[in-house]
């Protein structure tokens, strides 16, 4: 049976449709084998021995038929030999069936899960541990100088290795916060696992910077020279050529109005 319908509701519908249909079936099959028993019964016992031979013949038949259309439309249903399912019990399966798609598709799409496994989530924090303020990473900027400061600031409040795991999430937000949260749930095992991850993810993308670019970069008009410094501090890490901090000092300094 082909299913055109473009929503779970219409697919239950049809399936539903079906096997009333079947049902129906089976019923006027029964209505049908009944006649012709009775027919045989009422055979008129004057008729001559052929032609009751060819009525006995014609009903037995006619049974054989319905019996091997009875079995066919019974092994649809059929899950063992030990019986059939009930129309109404298959019914119900069907529904119930589709019932946990749609409830666990829009549990899985909505709800969180923890990206680490239970042996990491298992792991306490070492004695007299005090979360700090972590700086926090949104996806720009230099994703590797942005885990050399969380893990030293992780090291210097007493915690190392994969205890840094749980402790991750505290230095994300935006873009990179976003990518936290879409990693498959139970997936990573350890700190080196999640940092490269992470490497991955932001590392590779980063946009490469000419000295030109950089020489040529200025403040906007009416830009606040805070954010004017900030902007350019984002972009200086991504050029190609190093810089001496009093270069980029002077740099930075020259392109303000």
């Amino acid at each position: 049976m082909v299913i055109n319908a473009t929503t779970i509701e219409e697919q239950l519908a049809d399936l539903t449709r079906a096997i009333e249909g079947l049902m129906k079936h089976v019923q006027e099959q029964d209505s049908q084998i009944a006649r012709l028993i009775n027919k045989a019964d009422n055979i008129d016992a004057s008729h001559v021995m052929g032609k009751q031979v060819e009525a006995h013949d014609e009903v037995e038949m006619s049974i054989k038929q319905h019996y091997t259309e009875k079995d066919k439309s019974a092994k649809e249903l059929q899950i063992s030999t030990d019986g059939l399912i009930l129309v109404d019990q298959l019914k119900e399966f069907i529904e119930g069936t589709l019932r946990s798609k749609i409830e666990g598709s829009s549990r899985s799409s909505f709800t969180y899960s923890k990206l680490y496994t239970l042996r990491i989530d298992s792991l306490k924090m070492p004695m007299g541990y005090q979360p700090p303020k972590f700086q926090q990473f949104d996806g720009k900027g230099n994703p590797k100088q942005h885990v050399a400061h969380f893990v030293e600031t992780c090291n210097n409040a007493g915690a190392c290795g994969d205890h840094l795991v749980k402790q991750f999430v505290r230095s994300l937000k935006g873009n990179a916060f976003d990518w936290y949260t879409d990693l498959e749930a139970c997936s990573i095992d350890g700190w080196e696992q999640l940092e490269q991850e992470f490497l991955n993810c932001f590392y590779n993308t980063r946009r490469t910077v000419s000295m030109v670019e950089l020489t040529n970069s200025r403040q906007w008009k009416e830009e606040p020279v805070i954010d004017y410094i900030n902007r350019w501090r984002d972009l200086s890490p991504n050029c190609k050529d190093r810089l001496s901090k009093s270069s980029a000092i002077e740099m930075c300094i020259e392109g303000m109005h």
